[in-house]
């Protein structure tokens, strides 16, 4: 019962189908009591065994860092380059690909196919709008390089497009990993909201993926997500979303925004105290994007009323407000029911001696508090990130 049951706060279990999943548990109780206590004693040793085994002996190879939850198959994928992975379909804008376009690629991959569907894209500026849907599942796109294959488009708020449609790539269907590829809105600040990436994908993964734009860049909309060693740049609320997100060896880059305008990191839309969401930044760096950053910066705003954010185990530059936060509501202190938190972190910009008084604010977490919000915890993430074969840290 405890694997449906994580899934609870994500919204995705109704309640006949969690029933109908504890009258099958529970005929299989039945079934296991009446057998032999020896053989259940020895499958036990044995699997023991197995777990012991596997934990003594692991290396310290690039695969110890993935989440459990990525499999064998998607971990070669991830640790291997463009030369060795037979791709499903090659786009190069030069014509040198199969296709020209990612769009068209990704015609080819068949609804909610349980095979993994991997599209290499060539280096190249590919200006498209991609939009995979919920039943568009297990597609996995590569590229040369984070600044070598780039996918743009300039949809905006200001020209009348709505937040949530502006994105330049976005994927709602599960298991989506996205590797070595850069995504940009090229609206700029001027144009207001304007997303690069949107991701609603359950177990979907960033692997040195690059996120480019001003206000809204980063849309971790909702399910479990895991992002590693990517580059996040923007200025107002540009990680933001309702997701259970974790981003591990980042490099999150504020830049110069409007006049008047200030740059929040983050800005986390947890609304139901049930949600099993929030942004959780672990070991990453905060350092400006270029050299003229002056306006006031903090690492996030509360969203909504339950909103939960932690920056963890992370470096944090001078150019940080001493407050730390701002409310969403200027002189008006969020709800008592919000969770955000700071551990660990290291830099100039880490002293908490300054920080905001919010009844929902923790300057710092004991141990075990910390260690909620780690990839395994968080985001069940040894469950299947061993299928994607991106590099992680399960703990702190």
């Amino acid at each position: 019962m405890d694997t449906i049951k994580s899934f609870k706060g994500y919204g995705k279990v109704d309640e006949l189908e969690q029933q109908a999943y504890e009258k099958k548990t529970r005929k299989r109780l039945i079934i296991i009591t009446a057998s032999s206590i020896v053989l259940i004693a020895v499958i036990i040793a044995a699997v023991a065994g197995v777990v012991i085994h596997t934990r003594n002996t692991k290396s310290s190879s690039s695969s110890d860092w993935f989440p459990e939850w990525i499999g064998a198959a998607e971990r070669r994928l991830l640790e291997s380059n463009a030369t060795t992975t037979a791709p499903d379909a090659v786009v190069a804008s030069d014509g040198s690909g199969q296709f020209k376009t990612i769009a068209e690629a990704l015609k080819l991959v068949k609804k909610k196919s349980e095979k993994r569907f991997v599209v290499y894209v060539k280096a190249g500026r590919y200006v498209e709008n991609i939009d995979l849907d919920k039943n568009t599942w297990n597609v996995m796109i590569y590229g040369d390089g984070k600044d070598k294959t780039i996918v743009l488009g300039g949809r905006n708020f200001f020209d009348g497009t709505p937040t949530f449609e502006t994105a330049t790539f976005a994927v709602k269907g599960k298991g989506f990993i996205a590797k070595d590829i850069g995504f940009v809105n090229t609206a700029g600040a001027s144009k207001h909201q304007a997303v690069a990436l949107r991701s609603g994908s359950d177990r979907s993964v960033f692997y040195r993926c690059s996120f480019d734009g001003f206000q809204d860049t980063l849309y971790a909309h909702s399910n479990r997500q895991f992002y590693r060693e990517c580059d996040i740049t923007g200025t107002i609320d540009f990680i933001f979303g309702n997701a259970a997100a974790v981003f591990q060896n980042c490099k999150i880059m504020p830049r110069q925004p409007l006049p008047n305008q200030f740059n929040t990191i983050t800005a986390q839309g947890k609304k139901d105290l049930n949600q099993n969401t929030g942004i959780i930044i672990q070991k990453s760096t905060i350092t400006p994007f270029g050299n003229n950053l002056t306006a006031p910066t903090y690492l996030g705003r509360p969203w909504k009323d339950y909103s939960t954010t932690v920056f963890m185990q992370s470096d944090i530059g001078s150019f940080l407000k001493p407050v730390g936060w701002m409310s969403w509501v200027p002189n008006v202190d969020p709800a008592s029911t919000i969770f955000y938190a700071e551990y660990q972190n290291t830099g100039p910009g880490a002293d908490v001696s300054q920080r905001v008084k919010w009844a929902g604010y923790k300057p710092t977490l004991t141990d075990a508090e910390a260690g909620k919000f780690t990839v395994q915890s968080f985001i069940q993430g040894p469950e299947w990130l061993p299928n994607a074969a991106v590099q992680f840290e399960s703990t702190l």
